[in-house]
């Protein structure tokens, strides 16, 4: 039986009892039969008008009610119900219903956008993109992939992965470089594979990265900051090599005694023998910047390590603030080296102090602090000297503005710290003048831990030794 015949059934059960009785008084009682036929009639009618009336007041609505649903399953978010109020259950359903109609409408506007965003993003990298349904056949490509395939889009959807070539890219691990040539040109491409679902059915997405292109930029400005280095040292080196050499020339062709020009000589092979063993602690900064060693690490006690090294410094007392006693993952000689870097550099940097400063007493200090960031401890060393000038130029190989210097101290400390997974930053202080060093290495495995302040104590000063 229908919704609709049980209503009605209801409905005329409801009425049953009143009409029944009403219509036994009617015919037991001493009335004419026109009047029972009559009160017969009406209260017959009104018994199944009403009952019906009682069907009809509430299928209609439910009706309604299914229809709009329909419609929002349909897509046309559209169509809204009348007499949505909150005076009444019946008012609070259509407003729900048209509320979530607005909201459907507003999702869909904004899911409109992204796609459409995203499909002119997916046109407009340089990344080929490939979408393959579970048969393994192409259903999306963009106009990368279509170039990387020198074929039009339309001749490439359908056909199956290996009849493009790609089908060993789906296979084996979802990342991974490859060597790889396509229309005829070899190179080196990053693929990225991975599954994603669409109405229901698995499909694949194929990405590849062209690595040649950047990595051959990154080779050409290397190159160009390498040869820029190279041949400003050398020009250091050379100038006043020719320079000398040509006043020695003049010398020879003069006709004076050998008494009269032997100390030019002299003073001129020293500048000469001087200029050439530059070149030669030059070219031996080089070879020990492309033979740094893999870090061989061990737990190593931060504390003792920052102690080591600011022993090593003659020239100042160095600050340092107690820390939490903490154990970084590190080979402690190379760890140990890098310190010793950042902490000479932070003295030579205070030391380059004015007269006028130093005449007034205000002399510059250098302090080491270290506290916990989450799984590495971070190592910072501050001085107050003139700050970073150029920062573009900070882990430029050979490039110095010390005299005397190699270029080489910041980018070796640097090869070191991601040697170990961690990082080198080298910025101007911002509380005031002088620049400030930081150093982030792996902590030995221990169980998670608050961060810790880097000075949870006043700082004291450690004394030097030689």
């Amino acid at each position: 039986m229908t919704h609709e015949r049980r209503l009605f059934s209801l409905a005329l059960a409801a009425g049953t009892p009143g009409s029944v009785t009403a219509l036994a008084l009617l015919w037991t009682g001493t009335y004419t039969p026109k009047v029972q036929w009559t009160l017969t009639v009406l209260i017959v009618g009104l018994w199944l008008g009403f009952a019906n009336a009682v069907r009809e007041r509430t299928i209609f609505p439910l009706q309604t009610i299914a229809n709009l649903l329909e419609a929002l399953r349909e897509g046309d978010y559209s169509i809204r119900g009348r007499a949505a109020r909150t005076d009444d259950c019946l008012g609070e359903v259509m407003v729900e219903i048209n509320a979530l109609g607005e909201l459907l409408r507003s999702q869909r506007f904004h899911a409109v956008d992204a796609a459409a965003l995203l499909a002119q993003v997916i046109e407009a990298i340089d990344v080929a993109v490939f979408t393959f349904d579970h048969q393994r056949r192409l259903r999306l490509v963009n106009r990368a992939g279509a170039a990387l395939m020198v074929r039009p889009a339309d001749r490439l959807l359908g056909q199956g992965a290996e009849a493009l070539g790609l089908g060993d890219l789906l296979d084996g691990e979802p990342a991974r470089t490859i060597d790889r040539g396509f229309a005829g040109i070899d190179g080196r491409w990053q693929c990225r594979c991975s599954s994603f679902r669409e109405a229901g059915e698995p499909h694949q997405l194929l990405v590849l990265t062209d690595l040649s292109k950047a990595l051959r930029e990154e080779e050409r400005q290397a190159w160009q900051r390498l040869i820029r280095v190279l041949a400003h040292e050398l020009n250091n080196s050379l100038a006043p090599i020719k320079s000398t050499a040509q006043a020695l020339a003049s010398v020879l062709r003069r006709s004076t005694p050998l008494d009269e020009w032997r100390d030019d000589a002299e003073r001129g092979l020293d500048l000469i023998a001087n200029r050439c063993a530059s070149l030669d602690r030059f070219v031996s900064a080089y070879s020990q910047l492309a033979r740094l060693p893999p870090p061989q690490t061990r737990p190593t006690p931060v504390t003792r390590l920052v102690q080591r090294a600011v022993a090593l410094e003659p020239r100042m007392n160095v600050t340092v603030a107690p820390g939490p006693p903490l154990e970084a993952e590190a080979d402690p000689d190379q760890l140990e080296q890098l310190l010793i870097n950042l902490v000479k550099n932070a003295v030579d940097a205070t030391l380059e102090r004015t007269a006028a400063e130093q005449e007034s007493g205000q002399n510059g200090t250098v302090e080491v602090s270290w506290r916990r960031r989450q799984r590495a401890v971070e190592i910072r060393v501050r001085d107050e000297g003139p700050g970073v000038a150029n920062p573009a130029n900070l882990f430029v190989p050979f490039f110095t503005t010390k005299p005397g210097g190699t270029g080489i101290g910041l980018v070796l400390s640097r090869q070191i710290a991601e040697a170990h997974g961690g990082s080198l930053s080298l910025a101007n202080r911002r509380d005031r003048r002088g620049a400030d060093a930081r150093l982030l290495v792996p902590l030995v495995a221990q169980p998670d831990q608050p961060d810790e302040p880097g000075q949870a104590v006043a700082p004291r000063p450690v004394a030097s030794e030689a």
